[in-house]
């Protein structure tokens, strides 16, 4: 639908068979270092407004809720949904028939729910799943938060330089 943003830059974008993917919906396939992450959209999936899909699987008769995100090498399996505003963080499994309840983080394979009040369990379990080497391909340590976003940023700069020669079209 209108506004929707699919970018396959660093890998592939798969949609299945009568999925809806439905207004400022992204979904973004993206690579880390020489490791892709694809996005691929199962069958009868409902991708609501505003939701950001990174590098993640939703399988069939999946429900993804308005602002909901999904990082890198999660995994959304059949008939789970996903709620307003919820987060499943990287490399994080939601199991089938599961519901990960609005505004809260879903993190790990077993997964377990996180409320955003539990400031220091979520930070532990972030920590955990080394998001920085995920996402970004960054070995900064978990203490220097500097080092590790100064990196982030660089590994993305050298990504999009790519598009200094881009042809502006009328």
């Amino acid at each position: 639908m209108y506004g929707s943003v699919l970018d396959s830059e660093g890998s592939k974008i798969e949609i299945g068979e009568c999925s809806i993917i439905c207004e400022n919906a992204v979904l973004r396939a993206t690579a880390s270092g020489s490791k892709e992450y694809p996005v691929v959209i199962g069958d009868h999936v409902f991708i609501s407004p505003q939701s950001t899909l990174i590098g993640c699987k939703v399988e069939s008769y999946s429900y993804i809720a308005t602002g909901a995100t999904v990082l890198q090498g999660a995994v959304i399996q059949s008939g789970a949904a996903v709620a307003v505003g919820a987060f499943v963080h990287a490399n994080t499994v939601v199991p089938s028939n599961s519901f990960i309840p609005p505004n809260n983080i879903g993190i790990g394979n077993p997964i377990k729910i996180y409320s955003p009040e539990d400031q220091d369990e979520l930070a532990k379990a972030i920590r955990s799943i080394e998001f920085a080497k995920v996402a970004f391909n960054v070995d900064a340590k978990w203490e220097n938060r500097i080092e590790r976003y100064k990196q982030a940023t660089i590994v993305r700069s050298q990504e999009f330089e790519n598009h200094f020669k881009d042809e502006i079209l009328d």
